[in-house]
């Protein structure tokens, strides 16, 4: 036998059954499946208002205003 037919398929497992790791971003709480990778539908929803609020930014070397839609008066 094989070691590739000792390995197990995990796409094929049923999501209820299949062991997620880490923790939750929020809380460092066990991660639930029905809302990976969080624990509850209260820390997805406190990362989501994150992310409504700007909260969570991605650095770039650009000035506020460079390229975007808004500040230009010619559409």
């Amino acid at each position: 036998m094989s070691d590739r037919s000792k390995q197990t398929n995990s796409a094929l497992e049923p999501i209820h059954t299949i062991k997620t790791a880490g923790r939750c971003p929020i809380c460092k709480g066990p991660v639930e499946p029905k809302y990976r990778p969080f624990c509850s539908k209260r820390c997805a929803d406190v990362d989501l208002g994150r992310w409504f609020k700007e909260s969570y930014r991605i650095p770039t070397d650009e000035a506020p205003g460079d390229g975007s839609l808004g500040d230009s008066e010619d559409y």
